[in-house]
């Protein structure tokens, strides 16, 4: 089978995430392990309906029509919590990599504001799902319990990159747009708390914050890396797939 091209997208995204250590092997039985153009602040209208590229036997001249109502369900959910999204349609780049049922996020929906996101490609719905909630109801109401000032942006490494776990033969998360690097936090008032800056380094409330939004992260995706993780992961948190049950993740 002859590989698919990238899409422009899928090249920027990939240009963007650098950073050769994250996704390194969790000892988890689980292997899983510039914002975007226009966004729609609605439910998704047409439920269902996507642009495939499949993998085999069928011609990428022309592109299959695929439906799946799980994924329609998803992007509903999305835009009813006030995000802001494209949908994508779906690519296969190589063996292991694709994006399917994935979203272009540029905003997400806070209780009082709505917040930015930089750097961000491809990212599989659910994913995106659970990031929004996270920003909402973890991250921006830890910024103004402990440090006084609501979330403005969050600044991201990336999240769509066709390549193994480093050091390993096995495919990333990152290969199936379902994971994404966050290294920093913007707030209203201008303050900038970064992971590599701030983790150790910061003030007592600025450590105080990253660490309860970590704690945050580890109850809504499946596995968490940050800085106590490895020095890879010093410098941001790796948020990874969702929906694995009590007990069952890895948040490190």
């Amino acid at each position: 089978m002859k590989r698919a091209r990238f899409s422009t997208l899928a090249l920027s995204s990939l240009a963007a995430l650098a950073l050769a250590g994250c996704g390194s092997i969790v000892p988890s039985s689980s292997d899983r392990g510039s914002t975007g153009a226009s966004a729609s602040r609605a439910p998704y209208s047409t439920p269902g309906t996507y642009i495939q590229r499949p993998p085999r036997g069928i011609s990428s001249a022309q592109p299959a029509v695929a439906t799946r109502p799980q994924d329609a369900a998803c992007l509903n959910a999305l835009g009813a919590a006030g995000a802001g999204f494209n949908p994508l349609p779906d690519t296969y780049a190589a063996p292991g990599c694709h994006t399917l049922g994935s979203v272009q996020l540029s905003s997400i929906a806070g209780d009082a504001s709505t917040f930015g996101i930089s750097n961000i490609g491809p990212v599989r719905c659910e994913v995106a799902s659970a990031f929004g909630q996270w920003a909402r109801f973890g991250v921006d109401r830890a910024a103004r319990q402990i440090l006084g000032s609501p979330l403005a942006r969050i600044e991201t490494m990336g999240s769509y990159s066709c390549r193994n776990i480093a050091g390993s033969n096995r495919r990333s998360a990152h290969a199936r747009a379902e994971a994404i690097d966050v290294s920093a936090f913007v707030l209203e008032d201008g303050r900038r708390i970064s992971l590599i800056d701030d983790w150790n380094g910061g003030s007592r409330a600025e450590r105080e914050f990253l660490r309860t939004v970590h704690r945050s992260a580890c109850k809504r995706f499946g596995t968490v890396l940050g800085p106590e993780y490895n020095r890879a992961h010093a410098d941001h948190f790796h948020l990874e797939e969702t929906g694995q049950g009590p007990g069952t993740g890895f948040c490190r």
